[in-house]
Parts: structure tokens; sequence; C-alpha cells
């Protein structure tokens, strides 16, 4: 079965509190009526919501319930995650998203530009009404180091650097908004003993990561990555294994060895947590990391 099809069953086990979660977040929409339209049907167009997702069933496998103040704060997530989005069609000059115009298509991309910022705006107004300054710092830090990652992207590229610098961009740019989501309702409900969920977000948040660069690589009938990615001079996994952009193929076996890594951290993380459908879930979740 393909990917679509098994993450569909993982996400039919917290249909109804990523339906609160969505809901939420275009109650929170306040702008005119023409750029809200296209915002609210930015929100509910069809997508993964693989961050609040995991988090949830994180959480769940522990205590079988979370809070209406948990799962607004993960809608903060998901706005920080709609931000970056629309940020990134715009660095991308990409016209479609999730089947719909994107914000700089429709309306340029200075409106764009404020979009995305508004939408962060609407993420710490969130999390500040929740009153957890250690959520507040949490999201502001992982703001911080996602821009750091896109900043060092840009002027790393064209270079072709170490996989250690790959893991360390992986890290910025993806793998600690996952971390930062499953942290969430554990500082919402005043759990201190999170250790397990931290490690799990940052390995798991990896893996999507050198996941999605696999696939860029071994979908494609060229011998070169997808043309966003090094037409741009944005030198991945394979490309860094491979040593060379023509040759990436060559860099597709170690990369899967890599990404093997971090799919098996991420399930180490996994093992204390009680036998329970929501465990089996992201478990399943991470196998599905390891196929194409």
């Amino acid at each position: 079965m393909t990917f679509e099809i098994e993450y569909n069953k993982i996400k039919n086990t917290a249909l109804n509190e990523l339906k609160f979660i969505e809901e939420y977040m275009i109650q929170c929409i306040d702008v005119r009526d023409e750029l809200k339209l296209h915002i609210t049907n930015f929100l509910k167009a069809p997508s993964k919501r693989v961050r609040p997702l995991l988090s949830i069933l994180f959480y769940k496998s522990f205590y079988g319930e979370i809070s209406e103040h948990q799962l607004k704060a993960l809608g903060a997530v998901e706005f920080i995650h709609s931000a970056s989005l629309i940020h990134d069609d715009i660095i991308d000059k990409s016209d479609i998203r999730r089947g719909l115009k994107t914000t700089a298509s429709e309306f340029g991309n200075k409106l764009g530009v404020i979009c995305g910022d508004y939408l962060l705006s609407v993420a710490m107004n969130t999390v500040t009404k929740l009153g957890s300054i250690e959520l507040l710092q949490n999201f502001s830090n992982t703001l911080n180091k996602m821009c750091i990652g896109e900043i060092n992207q840009n002027f790393d590229r064209f270079k072709i650097g170490t996989i250690e610098e790959y893991i360390e961009k992986s890290k910025n740019k993806t793998a600690y908004l996952f971390q930062t989501a499953m942290l969430t309702p554990f500082i919402i409900g005043g759990m201190r003993n999170y250790q397990s969920a931290f490690d799990f977000g940052l390995n798991v948040g990896i893996a999507f990561q050198i996941r999605d660069d696999l696939l860029n690589v071994i979908k494609t009938d060229s011998s070169k990555p997808s043309e966003n990615d090094t037409d741009d001079g944005i030198y991945n996994a394979p490309v860094i294994y491979a040593g060379s952009v023509e040759k990436c193929l060559d860099g597709v076996e170690k990369t899967r060895c890599l990404l093997n890594n971090y799919i098996n951290e991420a399930k180490n993380s996994l093992k204390m947590l009680p036998n329970n459908v929501y465990k089996e879930s992201l478990e399943n979740f991470s196998e599905l990391l390891g196929n194409d």
C-alpha cells in the first residue's frame, strides 16, 4: 500500500482532535475578507498535520485524553508550519500549494510575506494566552533556529558540505519544530518527565527531512535531485555522499542507511510507552518513513 493510504489509517486515530485544531485555527483568522477566504481555504485544504498528529498520539499513549488548551497550543505549531510554507513558496516561486494558488501567486510577494508574518503573530498570540513562559520560550527558540537554518542554507548555496552540517541544517529547518510539537502538550499539562518525547521529536523530524530529500532524488527520471534544490544550489545528503550533483544517485544507499539510523533512534524512544493503539500508530508511522 502507498504511504498516503497507510498514513491516513494512522491519522484516523486522532481525527477528532485534528478537526478541533483546524476549526480553532480558522476561528483565529481575523483579516480583510479577501485574504481571510484565501487563508481559511489554505488551512482547510488537505494536509498531513503530521506534527500535531504525532504529538497527540504520543501524549494520549500515556494519559488517554488531551485537553482543548493542549490542542490550541498544537494549533500554534501548525500556524508556524503554515507560515513557513507561505514564505517557502515565495522563495521557491511556487504557484500551487495543497492544490490551491499560493498566497504570493494570488496576491503578490509583498502580501505573501505579510501573510506569513501574520500567521506567526497568531501563533505567538495563542501561546501567550495559554500563559506558559516555558512554552513561549520554546516556540521563540524554535522560530530562531528555523530562521538560522534558512540563513545558513542561503549562504552555503552551491557548496557540498559535510553530513554533520546537513544534519544540523535538518534540525534547524525541520526537526526542532517536530520536537516543539511533541513537547507542547507536556508543557501545557505541567508534566516534567518528557525526555522520550524530546528524543522522539528530534529523531523523527530529522528522519522526515532525510526522507523528503531522498524522495527528491529517487522519484525523478534524471540523475539529479529536484530542480528546486539543485538549481538553487541546495545540496542534500545524496549529493554530499556522492560528492557530486551529477552522480547523486551514487549517494542513495548511504542516505537510506542514514535515514534508517534516525528511524531506529525514533523507535527506541517509543519503548517506554504503554502498549496501546497510540503507541502502535507511532511505531507504524516510524516504519512508514523507511518506505518509498
